[in-house]
């Protein structure tokens, strides 16, 4: 590397989605290939049995707040908490054909009409305190549930969230608390993550902030990002119907080989930048084993991490051959009491929703001395196709 030269680029770079090439900061949260991931420098492990109102604030404002401090910024937020009527019934009013991502992301287009300030910090307020209500809205509707309830904020952020959503069963303390770990374990990861970056990429050309949120959400849709929960509950459930709930560990090692003999994707494993367990995973898998130890998907999820580990390792050019958080949240939110895959990526955009706005508005106001971030244009080198 030259004096002066923070990073130069390499034709092996070219062609490989940025991986690795620095662009900018990210003052909410870090990523670090053998530490995982940390809010503000703190551990994610030290923050799950906090309130998210406390993890949301730490977010916010760069630091954990007094208890009178989120006590107020709670108060901030619940009196944006809810959406106008005329607002829910242009929600209900969308498709209820397609992924419910599509409806999730029209659905914030359909916010910034109605209820939008065009002031970046006015909306990523607004934004976060309304979030839970859009969702429940927007999955209330497309599951055909009926009407949802007015938010109750003063229950807390993610017990509101329960109480509004209609689904037929039992709206259980545990489910709430699994719900919480779910909120607070994905607010935030970094800012290089496709979806982050896309927001804030969006917000650079000056678009207010329900537009970025919207195409942000648009890029968590996709099977290779967000909705890789949704896919790796379907790869458990199809592993349970394969070797069923009594298999062995060797049961399990020998489909996982069967299936890399055969090209077919294990998923569940591996990640972009960590090289070593997710520990958010670790955290969902410690609470799995705790409170649903012999529900059939957890026991196969957890024959998967091990078997699975074991497998991956023995090739030298995988670089992470352990569970990501994929691999575990959906069959937590199932032996919960919320059995329903098509709306797990939906309940990542209530959460990651909030750590790319706060991330907007660093980009939009603070940046470069509160001039901001210049429009994203990365250089492409023109070549040939012969």
């Amino acid at each position: 590397m030259r004096e002066g030269v923070l990073f130069e680029i390499t034709k092996d770079q070219l062609d490989t989605g940025l991986r690795g090439v620095p662009v900018g900061y990210c003052v909410t949260s870090s990523v670090d290939p053998m530490k995982g991931l940390t809010y503000v420098g703190q551990p994610i492990a030290d923050l799950v049995n906090r309130d998210p109102i406390e993890i949301i604030y730490l977010l916010y404002y760069g630091e954990m707040g007094s208890k009178e401090q989120v006590k107020q910024f709670h108060h901030t937020l619940n009196a944006r908490a809810s959406l106008r009527p005329e607002t829910v019934e242009h929600i209900e009013a969308l498709p209820h054909t397609g992924h419910p991502m599509d409806v999730f992301s029209a659905a914030l287009l359909i916010v910034g009409m109605f209820e939008g300030t065009d002031d970046y910090r006015e909306d990523c307020l607004n934004a976060i305190a309304k979030l839970p209500h859009i969702t429940a809205v927007v999955i209330n509707s497309h599951a055909g549930w009926g009407p949802t309830p007015s938010p109750k904020p003063d229950l807390g952020y993610m017990e509101s969230f329960v109480h509004m959503l209609k689904f037929p069963g039992e709206h259980t303390s545990q489910l709430i608390e699994v719900m919480r770990l779910f909120d607070i374990t994905h607010f935030d990861h970094s800012g290089g993550n496709l979806s982050t970056f896309i927001g804030k990429a969006v917000s650079s050309g000056l678009e207010h902030m329900w537009g970025s949120l919207s195409a942000a959400m648009l890029a968590l849709a996709g099977p290779l990002h967000g909705r890789a929960n949704q896919d790796c509950l379907e790869f458990v459930k199809e592993v349970l119907d394969t070797v069923g709930e009594h298999a062995k560990p060797k049961d399990v090692e020998a489909l996982i080989r069967k299936k890399l003999d055969n090209k077919e994707i294990v998923f569940g494993f591996g990640h972009a930048v960590l090289r070593v367990e997710d520990p958010r995973a670790a955290i969902f898998f410690d609470y799995a084993h705790k409170h649903f130890p012999h529900h059939p998907l957890i026991k196969i999820a957890a024959l998967l991490r091990t078997e699975g580990t074991k497998v991956l390792k023995e090739n030298p050019k995988i670089s992470d051959p352990y569970p990501n958080i994929d691999a575990i949240t959906g069959s937590v939110l199932t032996a919960a009491g919320f059995p329903y895959p098509e709306y797990f990526t939906v309940l990542f955009g209530l959460s990651r929703a909030v750590g790319i706005a706060i991330q907007i508005v660093y980009d939009r106001l603070e940046a470069r001395n509160g001039k901001g971030t210049p429009i994203i244009r990365p250089k492409y080198l023109y070549t040939s196709r012969k």
